[in-house]
């Protein structure tokens, strides 16, 4: 299959994180053929695929993901988001963009690189899950990292396949995320009826200016490689669906994502504090869903930008914003963990899509890679 061809077939399966659906078979078809060793590693609630090419040399991964997340309403769609047309000259179904036309392009650039280099100088790793945008509960590729770790199985230099660019395919790089931190906060007032308000404590009314003084917190200033900390709020729900009804509580779930500059810790304190000036009482479930990472090491970068100069003329700009990643697993083991992937302006949106230029692009950036890391470890 050409890279078009795949991300089509892998497109068309509903892989709604945590189930792959079928995709890991059809890029098992495409590997295997090339020689790569492939295993399934169970993780919880889903799996991740492991193929692997080479036994000597430094090791080069490609990270990537199968799962997608929920379409929302596809009557929305101007293309059904699991047919995979083709409109305009853009490619439009869920995961176009994040991130089952990565994968493709980069099975389709390895196909032509051991074409042409059938002994490189490293080893070439694939490494895919099938629940990236899910939950932890569901298992994450930790479970890997952890057993290579105690086989003493290093991966050098790790390309993440997310959706990186801005304006232009490869005019973006990431070389480090910023924590991910999420709560789901319980606000406990007294239930009681609308025309008895010194009988009741509403915890909608008392949510207000908890919320005010939350969305006015500089929680930090972040630093040269990261945004400053950020909190948003995903969801509220109360009410009994009664109108003359004062509930009795009310949830609410929210998110930091947080430079180095600030930690779990000193994020929890400062937002029960804020907490604590309600008449509510209050119960919070924590989730530490990542730490911030940061790659230092330069070589793999070097290359990349070699391989960007090379195709777009340019080197890309580091830029270490958005959301959390699969990098986070790989980059404590002292891995060079780098982004680069298509445009992110349609990424979890209706009518999420790729032209197929920046699906070339990125195919050929990609195999351009392959080439210069070859070329370095030579």
């Amino acid at each position: 299959m050409s890279a078009l061809e795949l991300a089509q077939s892998l497109i068309k399966i509903k892989s709604i994180s945590p189930e792959d659906g079928g995709c890991f078979e059809l890029i098992e078809t495409e590997l295997s053929p090339l020689g790569f060793q492939i295993e399934r590693i169970p993780e919880l609630n889903c799996e991740t695929l492991l193929a692997k090419y080479g036994d000597s040399g430094k090791v080069f991964c490609y990270l990537g993901h199968t799962d997608v997340v929920p379409s929302g309403p596809e009557e929305e769609w101007t293309s059904n988001p699991f047919e995979a047309n083709v409109i305009d000259g853009e490619l439009i179904g869920r995961g176009a963009a994040d991130m089952k036309a990565s994968v493709a392009a980069f099975v389709q650039s390895v196909k032509n690189f051991l074409s042409d280099n059938p002994i490189p100088n490293f080893q070439i790793w694939i490494m895919l899950t099938s629940n990236e945008e899910g939950e932890p509960a569901d298992g994450k590729i930790n479970t890997l990292m952890d057993s290579l770790t105690k086989q003493n199985q290093f991966i050098d230099y790790c390309l993440v396949g997310e959706a990186s660019s801005s304006d232009n395919v490869g005019d973006v790089l990431r070389v480090g995320r910023r924590g991910s931190l999420s709560g789901r906060l319980k606000l406990i007032g007294k239930q009681g009826h609308v025309a008895y308000p010194q009988k009741v404590l509403s915890p909608i009314l008392e949510i207000g200016p908890i919320i005010n003084e939350l969305n006015q917190v500089i929680w930090d200033e972040g630093n040269e490689q990261f945004d400053s900390t950020s909190f948003q709020i995903s969801n509220i729900d109360s009410g009994t669906g009664a109108t003359n009804v004062v509930p009795g509580h009310l949830n609410m779930h929210f998110n930091f994502r947080f430079s180095p500059e600030s930690s779990q810790e000193s994020l929890k304190e400062r937002f029960i504090q804020i907490l604590e000036k309600s008449k509510c009482s209050f119960e919070i479930d924590w989730t530490l869903n990542a730490q911030p990472y940061l790659t230092k090491k330069t070589e793999f970068l070097s290359i990349i930008q070699t391989a960007l100069k090379m195709i777009n003329g340019k080197e890309a700009i580091i830029d270490n914003g958005g959301g959390t990643s699969d990098g986070r697993w790989v980059s404590p083991s002292g891995s060079e963990v780098i982004e680069l992937g298509p445009r992110n302006q349609t990424i979890h949106k209706i009518d999420e899509k790729i032209s197929l230029a920046d699906l070339a692009l990125l195919q050929e950036i990609y195999q351009q890679i392959l080439v210069e890391t070859n070329n370095q470890a030579s």
